[in-house]
């Protein structure tokens, strides 16, 4: 097979060398304008072009409406990019065929290559993320111009695509949302809190509440080695001496293990029965006074309740105490209500919450002392810091779970940008620690400093 002659005439000469290279230049804004328009339309603040659009700017209002089709402009830039690409590849392979030959092809879809990811790929990306909700603007009417052009073409694709991915039984093209709301919600108290309109506590409140609903029970429960108990064989001395010591107004009672809770006392009950033991039957009465008959009984929840359903729970019985269980019945701990409201107001203290203050003390050298039972969510909010909370909910076990051990105190460790240093242990429970942000990156992995 012999390969193309290459004409005598200079490429520039021939009558069909400027109007190829025109359709692929043009091609190429074609293919830049799609790549802008997907990166612009996916980068833009709702709450900003909500704000503009409020304002009259009418470029943001195309831009929300566009927002809202967002599926169906997603299909036809997908399309649309891919059409104008495979068409000036196929421009450019014919033109340089004609010029040279086969050598002529290949360097002119290696050249058009490059000019595709240059100016229609990291070019148009980059200046649509420079500001993102003017370009959303600018493209919105034209790219709903496009898209009713593609129209059909897309609906053909689709359906192709239907059609060879029915027999797997995976089902395409849902109807789905695109944008979490929750996620545009968090984006306009962030912008809220830049402009100033909005302040951090407010800004917490409000994702506070938001989180609810992402948030299990045993995320925030107390844990069972830290519920005061009443044994039901204890004296009606002895029990109203340990709910007088009690900074709680709500204790389980159990009978036998402390895994089998048969009842919760309330302080009042108690003072309640034991008045009334008095008044009939005088001291003497309170020898045979039953713990358990003023005792309400317990309330058990799955560890794995979302926070807000357990809220609506506890308005609904009117009870503020419950008992958390695994999926095996085994006691875990206890969570109230106040515990689920702290979630949105931060730290609810009172006259009985002595060592409250003592959670979290800032240094003059810049470092914190923190105890190690403070949940990993109350320390960012109240420093405004970002340490994970995905694998550990506690300081404590977040400092466990990084070293792989149980630290002994005076060990040191350094991750996700912060310094920790144990103070205290006891048992086999990180009780005290020192924490200081670090000016060093943070590491991936503990990297303990002695």
């Amino acid at each position: 097979m012999m390969s193309p002659t290459v004409p005598d005439a200079l490429p520039a000469h021939d009558p069909a060398f400027w109007p190829i290279v025109a359709a692929i230049l043009l091609l190429l804004a074609l293919s830049a304008f799609f790549s802008g328009a997907e990166t612009a339309l996916g980068a833009a603040s709702r709450s900003k072009l909500r704000a503009r659009a409020d304002k009259g700017d009418q470029r943001a209002a195309d831009a929300l409406e566009a927002r809202e089709n967002s599926e169906n402009l997603n299909g036809a830039i997908l399309v649309g990019n891919n059409l104008v690409k495979l068409l000036a590849t196929s421009l450019a392979a014919a033109l340089g065929l004609r010029i040279s030959g086969w050598g002529g092809m290949a360097l002119a879809v290696l050249v058009l290559a490059l000019l595709l990811l240059v100016l229609a790929e990291v070019l148009p990306r980059s200046l649509a993320r420079i500001a993102p909700e003017e370009m959303a603007g600018r493209i919105a009417r034209p790219l709903g111009v496009l898209a009713r052009i593609l129209a059909p073409v897309v609906w053909t694709v689709r359906l192709i695509a239907r059609g060879l991915l029915a027999p797997l039984g995976i089902r395409a093209g849902g109807t789905g949302p695109v944008f979490s709301v929750q996620d545009e919600i968090a984006d306009a108290l962030a912008v809220a809190q830049s402009s100033g309109a909005v302040q951090k506590e407010e800004r917490d409140l409000l994702m506070g509440a938001l989180d609810l609903s992402e948030r299990s029970v045993e995320e925030i429960m107390l844990h069972r080695s830290n519920i005061e108990m009443i044994d039901a064989g204890l004296s009606a001395d002895a029990v109203l001496d340990l709910v007088l010591k009690s900074p709680h107004t709500r204790l389980p009672v159990y009978r036998g293990e402390r895994e089998n809770v048969v009842g919760v006392i309330h302080a009042k009950d108690l003072l309640r029965g034991v008045r009334r033991a008095m008044q009939e039957g005088g001291p003497e009465a309170l020898r045979g006074f039953d713990v358990l008959s003023i005792a309400m009984p317990p309330y058990f929840v799955p560890d794995t309740t979302p926070l807000d359903e357990q809220m609506q729970e506890f308005m609904k019985r009117r009870t503020h105490f419950a008992l958390v269980v695994d999926e095996y019945g085994s006691l875990r701990g206890l969570i109230t209500l106040e515990d689920i409201l702290e979630e949105i107001v931060g730290e609810i203290t009172d006259e009985h919450d002595m060592d409250a203050a003592q959670t979290l003390v800032p240094n003059a050298q810049g470092d914190y002392l923190v105890d190690g039972a403070m949940t990993i969510r109350d320390l960012n909010r109240a420093l405004d810091w970002t340490l994970p909370d995905d694998e550990a909910n506690t300081v404590a076990g977040l400092v466990i779970h990084m070293a792989q051990s149980i630290p002994s105190a005076g060990q040191v460790f350094s991750f996700h940008g912060y310094r920790f240093e144990v103070l205290s242990r006891r048992e086999n429970r990180i009780t005290r620690l020192r924490i200081r942000p670090l000016e060093l990156p943070p590491a991936s992995e503990p990297a303990p400093d002695q």
